[in-house]
């Protein structure tokens, strides 16, 4: 397999429904302090799907993060890229073609290339990776993973992470419906919260930066009551703030408000990019939970990503199955109640560069809390 990589400005990163792959995302991170890379590919699509035509290419891009370990050492990021999905049994050569002609374009002491896979998990595919009540098993240890995801590779180098950064599972909504269809598509329970919520008076409105302030009181107030790390005020706002207009690759950034006579109940970042809804960060209040405040705030953000062109909502994050002791078992039990489609990704794979460095990053990755990018 030869892949043609060169590296190419930010503002030229192809548009697309992943945000983490826009250069709206790399002006984002730019403002939290990390350095971001764009490449163009090129390969031959007989490497890389089945029954492909002779001498086509697939032309492609993809955003890479640089975030510094210390003095001298880093690790490369792909965060949800590169978006080309190959069929199953070229994944693994395929990524380890791109590593190995990554690796000249990184700074020269980078211990390790982390992909976060969007593509669909191998185990996701297959009837037996499901009970006979149709709830999915997950994957398997991580060593028949890494034995599968290598198969066909030179190296047998790609390694499974201990956890994701970004969301593995999450929920695909189709907006391709009118509302009445949407509504009628999503269980009982979740139609009749919306209802109660607007008969409670709950408003929805779309607020900006003089408002990052209420955003911040629910989402520390969420952080504290699920026992999740707390981000400063100032990481939301570079998301609020960041511009793309003049990219071939930018997106449209909601911060939407419930309230109810003034008091703040909820509230959510939604982020447009391509034909692509996102709700990426959510917070509400342990007040007045019986007015449904959250649920009023997703439909009218599905709404809005609807009259907005979008063909799809993103929930951005879900336990993989109904398990009460998975730590977004809620999460899983609100969202799925509006309908859509579970789906479920590779999650985070390591390309390793340089082998000594990086057993010792995972071993204090393992002592941390994690970093996450």
């Amino acid at each position: 397999m030869n892949i043609a990589i060169d590296k190419k400005d930010i503002k030229e990163v192809y548009e697309t429904s992943i945000v983490q792959q826009t250069a709206f995302w790399s002006e984002v991170k730019t403002q939290q302090g990390l350095q971001s890379k764009a490449f163009n590919f090129k390969v031959s699509n007989e490497d890389i799907y089945h029954d492909a035509l002779t001498n086509t290419y697939t032309h492609a891009d993809f955003l890479v993060l640089l975030q510094p370990l210390d003095s001298e050492h880093s690790v490369a990021y792909v965060p949800y890229g590169p978006e080309i999905e190959p069929n199953e049994e070229y994944q693994g050569k395929f990524l380890e073609e791109l590593s190995e002609n990554l690796r000249a374009h990184l700074p020269k002491k980078c211990i390790l290339i982390r992909y976060d896979l969007a593509w669909e998990s191998h185990w996701a595919k297959e009837n037996d990776s499901f009970d006979e009540s149709g709830i999915w098993n997950g994957p398997p240890e991580k060593k028949y993973q890494e034995f599968r995801f290598n198969i066909n590779t030179t190296n047998w180098n790609l390694k499974k992470t201990n956890s994701d950064i970004l969301p593995s599972n999450t929920i695909f909504l189709d907006l391709q419906k009118d509302e009445s269809t949407l509504l009628n598509s999503m269980k009982p329970k979740t139609r009749y919260n919306i209802n109660l919520s607007h008969r409670k008076g709950v408003n929805v409105t779309r607020v900006g930066m003089e408002n990052l302030h209420v955003w911040y009181a629910l989402y520390q107030e969420t952080a504290i009551r699920n026992r999740i790390h707390i981000n400063d005020i100032e990481y939301f706002r570079t998301v609020l703030s960041a511009r793309a207009e003049d990219t071939a690759s930018p997106a449209e950034v909601e911060l939407l408000l419930a309230d109810s006579d003034g008091q703040p109940l909820a509230a959510m970042f939604l982020v447009i990019a391509g034909q692509r809804g996102t709700y990426l960060y959510g917070a509400s209040s342990s007040s007045n939970r019986n007015y449904m405040a959250t649920y009023a705030l997703q439909w009218e953000a599905m709404k809005i990503a609807k009259n907005k062109g979008c063909l799809e909502y993103d929930f951005f994050g879900v336990a993989p199955q109904p398990d009460p002791a998975h730590p977004l078992y809620g999460l899983y039990k609100f969202k799925t109640g509006f309908g859509g489609e579970l789906y479920h990704r590779m999650g985070c794979w390591d390309y390793p560069l340089d082998t000594e460095q990086y057993h010792r990053f995972i071993a204090a990755e393992m002592q941390s809390q994690g970093y996450h990018l």
